[in-house]
């Protein structure tokens, strides 16, 4: 299959190059189905999300997401298991957000009707589904009442900006320019949607069987859910940054209650630092949530709070855990809370007591993305305990799992005929230590082709955040590079999450640093291991792995070649126009850029790049709004300016969350990386003696 992505490759003269790129040599034309793992490939898989499990336990409704070839997008559609039997079957054939009433005989969701989205609720068994809203806002986070006769939901109110002064009058018919476009937030913008449009989030509530919505929040703040109801249903919980400096605030969001009748609101928590999620417990006398309190650090754990129904008299039952929270639901009996976390490049589930005693239950969450191997995943939990997950391992994305009596059952097996078909690369843990003594995680993907013995091409595949972690899961991009004939090594340095607030923030306010070593002796592990050929080093990684690639080409010249992805190469420009405006100079600098501005250019690769003498590839989203396109644009026209082999690939109307979300441009993405490093790789190695083969 072609893909047809256009990619903006701008490339350069190689004047530093390490050896001259080998000439291109015509592919086979294959004789039947390749049993490599391909770019089309990515078309062909199916994603489990948001599974959520009936009050009874009975069903599970999830969200199934596949790729489209004819729309280049992942379609999502609702489907229903029965639990006992594994069976599966079809509900919506678009949808999101699936909630189950509280009697189970119901269940509300999302779907695309127009332009925008709306809420509909479908009677189990049914065959129609019924539209209860037509408000242009794009409802989300939507929750039942407690009787079962209304919804409340978070969506947009449009309104109209900032005007300063006037435009001339308009003659009927004539053919004018787009009026002026006036901004006064803090925040303008926002990585994805983009510029923000006059307007705000508020809540509201609509009849179950559908009417006129009432709007509850007004004002000029953004509302937030989860949203919670309390047991009599005359009160909405939710989250959201409200009061006069609302708009110099970067996350300091409190617990609110809204009256759902007369919209009266009580704020419930008042500290320095964010509070979200609430939960009401299923008798009312308490109220969960997540938060910390912040010290102006790069990382906090998130910790899971609990008080009494006004959230008064707040103790964390998290806080010897040491790890953060995701999210946290009531058992039916308000005596424990399901909650997951990540530990170790790993997401679990555990139940949790109101007494603080932690009960590991799950330990294979999986579903934080496609094309690389960050933790996540999702979960619910029945009124008896059964927990419905989504889980899985490096051999597939995400499917349905469910705990019950103790035992986890895998529910589908979703990409079962694609995988089956395919020789994926395997994927091991390998010990890794840094040079202060110091356990680094650390994965390693083997080609297919491997011979036992043999030494191949490494990339070092960096995760970004750089408070994030990967774990062992299955990753597009990893099967890709290994299906080329590249061994592939990820890894979590300091900095990362899952491994406690004192590991994460060693690199606070020093980023990069020490991480640097970490990685690198993660390479030396590999070599050591007997897989890695150390003539055949590569690099590459996104967003804080991207600026991590930069800095180690700006460090050593060990890499045949390096691809950095959606980059922060100038930290002074980074933090004046990423797209949350305030956040960098507050958590990982201690003055302003203009206060102190060598601080940050002594953290920028940009600093390092008259060392760079590695053929350097830059990618970047054409929509990128967190690391901007012009910070991948500075380095590339530095490298151009020194000479330095280098190519600019641009994304068109990719984000910076978004770059691999297009099945076609994800593929693509991969193709010019490999093609980049396949450009200075040389033959593959030799095998090992075999006392230091990795079989």
């Amino acid at each position: 299959m072609r893909l047809t992505l256009a990619l903006l490759l701008l490339a350069a003269t190689p004047a530093y190059a390490q050896q001259q790129p080998a000439a291109p040599v015509p592919a086979p034309v294959p004789d039947g189905p390749t049993r490599s793992f391909t770019g089309s490939d990515l078309f062909g898989l199916t994603i489990a999300a948001d599974p959520q499990i009936s009050p009874d336990g009975k069903t599970i409704v999830y969200v199934r997401r596949t790729g489209d070839v004819m729309t280049d997008k992942m379609q999502s559609s609702l489907w229903l298991i029965d639990v006992a039997s594994g069976r599966q079957t079809p509900f919506a054939t678009d949808g999101s957000s699936p909630r189950w009433s509280p009697d189970g005989a119901r269940i509300a969701y999302a779907a695309r009707d127009g332009e925008g989205s709306q809420l509909f609720v479908r009677w189990i068994g049914g065959a129609q589904s019924a539209r209860v809203t037509s408000f242009p806002g794009d409802p989300q986070a939507l929750a039942w009442s407690p009787d079962g006769t209304k919804l409340a939901y978070i969506a947009t109110v449009a309104g109209e900006g900032t005007k300063l002064g006037t435009q001339p009058p308009k003659p009927e018919g004539a053919k004018w320019a787009e009026p002026l476009t006036i901004i006064d937030r803090v925040n303008y913008r926002n990585d994805g949607p983009g510029y923000v449009k006059p307007g705000y989030d508020h809540l509201f509530v609509v009849g179950a069987d559908g009417g006129a919505a009432r709007q509850l929040t007004y004002g000029k703040f953004d509302d937030g859910g989860p949203l919670s109801w309390t047991p009599d249903g005359r009160s909405v919980v939710f989250a959201a940054i409200r009061g006069p400096a609302a708009n110099r605030q970067v996350m300091n969001s409190d617990v609110i209650a809204v009256d759902a009748t007369s919209g009266t609101m009580r704020t419930l928590t008042t500290r320095d630092g964010p509070d979200a999620q609430p939960r009401v417990s299923p008798d009312g006398a308490k109220i969960a949530w997540l938060g910390f309190d912040d010290k102006r650090r790069s990382y906090e754990n998130t910790q899971l709070y609990v008080g009494d129904r006004d959230a008064a008299s707040p103790r964390s039952l998290t806080a010897t855990l040491d790890r953060a929270i995701e999210d946290a639901v009531w058992s039916a009996d308000g005596r424990s809370l399901y909650a997951s976390y990540d530990d170790h490049g790993q997401r679990r589930v555990a139940r949790v007591g109101v007494d603080g005693r932690v009960t590991p239950l799950i330990d294979n969450v999986a579903g934080g993305g496609l094309d690389r191997p960050y933790t996540g995943g999702e979960f619910s939990v029945s009124k008896g305990g059964t927990i419905a997950y989504t889980g899985g391992d490096a051999s597939a994305p995400a499917d349905v799992w469910v705990l019950a009596g103790g035992k986890p059952r895998r529910l589908t097996t979703l990409n079962a005929v694609l995988t089956g078909s395919k020789a994926l690369a395997q994927v091991r843990k390998i010990a890794v230590t840094a040079p202060d003594g110091r356990p680094i995680d650390a994965w390693l993907a083997t080609p297919p082709s491997r011979v036992a013995g043999q030494r191949v091409p490494l990339i070092l595949e960096i995760h970004g955040g750089p408070n994030a972690a990967y774990g062992p899961g299955f990753a597009t991009d990893m099967q890709l590079y290994a299906a080329a004939g590249y061994a592939v090594l990820w890894t979590n340095p300091r900095g990362s999450t899952s491994y406690g607030a004192e590991f994460a923030n060693l690199i606070d306010k020093t980023y990069p640093a020490a991480d640097y070593d970490d990685l690198i002796a993660s390479v030396d592990a590999a070599i050591t291991d007997g897989t890695a050929d150390p003539d055949n080093l590569f690099v590459t990684g996104g967003s804080g792995g991207g600026l991590l690639t930069a800095w180690i080409v700006g460090k050593t010249d060990r890499f045949k070649a390096a691809a950095t992805q959606k980059p922060v190469i100038n930290w002074i420009s980074e933090a004046l126009t990423m797209d949350n405006t305030l956040f960098t100079s507050r958590y990982w600098f201690t003055k302003l850029p203009w206060e102190d501005p060598m601080s940050y250019w002594n953290r920028s690769p940009l600093s390092l790049v008259g060392n760079v003498k590695t053929p350097t590839l830059v990618v970047v989203g054409g929509d990128d709004y967190r690391t901007p396109v012009s910070e991948s644009e500075q380095y590339y026209a530095a490298l151009q300016i020194r000479g330095v082999p280098t190519a600019l690939v641009k994304v068109p109307g990719a984000s910076h969350g978004g770059l691999a979300a297009r099945p076609s441009q994800s593929a693509a993405k991969a193709s010019a990386i490999i093609a980049w490093f396949d450009r200075y790789r040389k033959p593959a190695g030799a095998t090992t003696p075999a006392q230091g083969a990795a079989q």
